[in-house]
């Protein structure tokens, strides 16, 4: 019994789920080109299960490009409502539209002037009818199979405030550099705003030789460095990148003798190899040696726009910096 009363929570709250797509109509429409329009802040309220779904509505549409906060309808009452302001607009979410903390922030909105997007399933309710714009996220029937519990409500409510988070994103073209611009921190700002010149060696640690030189003398210029490669430049006064060296590459000679440590670099190097640029992110070059054909790679070059080299990347180095 327990187990098909899960199964049947996820059906219920799937169901509701569904049941909103026909629901982005022209209010939706309206509520998403009100805050286009507005240069302040969205303000979301909501008391109990409401209220926690308002605060991860706030947070989605503040990390997304929206500015906004969740303002508890308790503490709104008895004084927080000096944060509001007529260019801001208020987002309130309700089931029943009847909730009293809710309803009774509606005087002082009114006088001040607020916008006010109600998010209830009844329309006929007083938040609904006090409201600029109705969101519909009306259902059915709860998922608590005693009916009491916020459950099928509450998922409608958070997905319907999904819906608007990401409408709002894609209509000021909200970029994944934005979006890092708001996660500084973790795993994902590593991965965001970490670029290939924050993590590429360069200077004096770059292992560089020139196409005359022989594979020994490349071989102790990879060992010195401890880069496992050395990049192959025309001169060391033009530094155009036309090749690489790796340790791989010896090892695999090596297989058949060791004569070609004597014969010149031009002959065993990669021509030809794949590059990044500097300001790339670091993802990026990660993408890069996963994807490489015909089979993965370790390191990447580091080239400016005329193609000269400035650095190297290798994959411990984003290993260390948490971007993989």
């Amino acid at each position: 019994m327990p187990i098909e009363h899960a199964r049947a929570c996820l059906e219920l709250e799937a169901e509701a789920i569904r049941a909103l797509i026909p629901r982005i109509n022209d209010q939706f429409a309206a509520a998403m080109n009100m805050i286009l329009n507005c240069h302040d802040r969205v303000i979301v309220t909501g008391m109990g299960k409401s209220g926690i779904i308002g605060k991860k509505i706030a947070a989605t549409l503040a990390s997304t490009g929206t500015p906004a906060f969740f303002l508890h309808p308790a503490e709104g009452i008895h004084g927080d409502l000096g944060m509001v302001t007529a260019k801001d607009i208020v987002i309130a979410i309700s089931n029943s539209g009847e909730t009293n903390e809710v309803i009774g922030l509606l005087p002082t909105l009114k006088r001040i002037g607020t916008p006010i997007i109600a998010m209830t399933g009844r329309k006929e309710s007083t938040l609904t009818q006090n409201a600029d714009i109705f969101l519909d996220v009306a259902v059915e029937c709860e998922a608590c199979p005693l009916g009491l519990a916020p459950t099928a409500s509450t998922t409608a409510a958070l997905a319907m405030g999904d819906a608007l988070a990401m409408a709002l994103l894609s209509a000021r073209k909200f970029t994944p550099e934005d979006f890092a611009l708001y996660h500084p921190g973790g795993a994902l700002g590593r991965k965001l705003l970490l670029t290939v010149e924050n993590v590429m060696h360069g200077g004096e640690d770059l292992p560089i030789v020139t196409p005359d030189k022989t594979v020994k003398e490349a071989l102790f210029s990879i060992t010195a460095k401890g880069l496992g490669a050395v990049l192959v430049v025309e001169s060391l006064t033009t530094m155009q990148l036309v090749g690489l060296l790796t340790d791989g590459d010896i090892r695999r000679s090596l297989e058949k003798g060791h004569e070609f440590l004597d014969k010149s670099v031009a002959e065993l190097m990669t021509k030809r190899p794949r590059t990044i640029t500097k300001d790339k992110l670091a993802a990026q070059a990660l993408n890069i040696m996963e994807k490489n054909q015909p089979r993965p790679i370790t390191l990447l070059p580091v080239v400016d726009s005329e193609f000269r080299a400035i650095g190297i990347i290798h994959l411990t180095d984003l290993l260390r910096q948490g971007v993989v």
